[in-house]
């Protein structure tokens, strides 16, 4: 048999690339992943993983031009509801209708989960641990297949209700992780998962204390002391006193943050809080790394 020549050797490697690329599934982290397809101007990835009960979608929203030589701080919007959007509308929507990407030069990320979203792992349900896959599912998806950041100032989190706490219970449990999170309108002082969905992914109270939001800032103080804010509290709806009672407590501690509690508007993400929120998450970007 004749040997290739070099051109056609370096057509057929092409060839084979794209096949490869453009294969419906394929593995991350344990999880299978179908696509991105293109839906209203974002990619969509399918994701199914023993940490979710059936397939989620992740959303990502890009810039309208990427420059392949750099990489972007992702902006990961994350979700009041199971799926995506629901009741309370869609963040990745309202990032899109505000122009964040553009504006601030963002990825933005929605990823959606098969339960309420609290941002936490249940002590014994292998198929609800919302942390882990958050982790170890959605990051490294993410971070493999676009032009990203892969350090904590490159990493952003902002949510409102639940996904409130969710930011900053991230952030504030993986400060290693992610740089600064956003909460507008969260139940941020809750002691007991009692209320609003809580008890089916928290589990337990003790489980429940390993995200308390109050004990994570009281274990954190120090570290979160120590350069410009890592997190932001901006406004309310239904969660007035919450708000006001967490800003007093963050003072209390000395620990330094961005606080906007001037207008109270509609609980949901269409209400107007949304760019505001992260034109401040992403004022100082970058300049504080643990």
């Amino acid at each position: 048999m004749l040997p290739m020549p070099r051109a056609a050797r370096i057509v057929l490697l092409a060839a084979v690339a794209l096949v490869t690329l453009s294969a419906p599934s394929r593995t991350l982290a344990g999880a299978v992943i179908d696509g991105p397809a293109t839906r209203d101007g974002l990619l969509v990835y399918t994701v199914t993983s023993a940490l979710q009960k059936g397939p989620c979608a992740v959303e990502v929203l890009r810039p309208d031009t990427v420059d392949p030589k750099k990489r972007y701080p992702v902006l990961y919007v994350l979700p009041v509801a199971p799926g995506t959007g629901g009741r309370w509308g869609s963040g990745i929507v309202e990032a899109r209708r505000t122009n964040v990407h553009n504006r601030f030069g963002l990825f933005c990320v929605a990823p959606a989960f098969g339960d309420w979203p609290w941002y936490a792992d249940h002590p014994t349900d292998p198929a609800l641990q919302q942390e882990r896959y958050l982790l170890e599912v959605v990051l490294p998806l993410v971070e493999a297949r676009h032009p990203v950041l892969r350090q904590p100032g490159g990493r952003l989190l902002v949510g409102f209700s639940k996904s409130g706490w969710g930011a900053w219970s991230l952030v504030l449990r993986h400060p290693d992780v992610f740089g600064r999170a956003a909460a507008w309108d969260a139940p941020l002082m809750e002691q007991t998962p009692d209320r609003f969905n809580m008890a089916s992914v928290f589990g337990t109270q003790a489980n429940f204390e390993r995200y308390r939001i109050t004990d994570l800032l009281q274990r954190r103080a120090d570290l979160l002391c120590a350069g410009p804010p890592r997190l932001v509290l901006a406004g309310h709806g239904n969660f007035a006193a919450h708000t006001e009672q967490m800003h007093r407590r963050l003072d209390a501690l000395r620990i330094p943050h961005r606080y906007d509690n001037r207008t109270r508007r509609t609980h949901d993400w269409h209400s107007g809080w949304f760019a505001e929120t992260v034109r401040y998450l992403t004022e100082a970007r970058g300049e504080h790394q643990p």
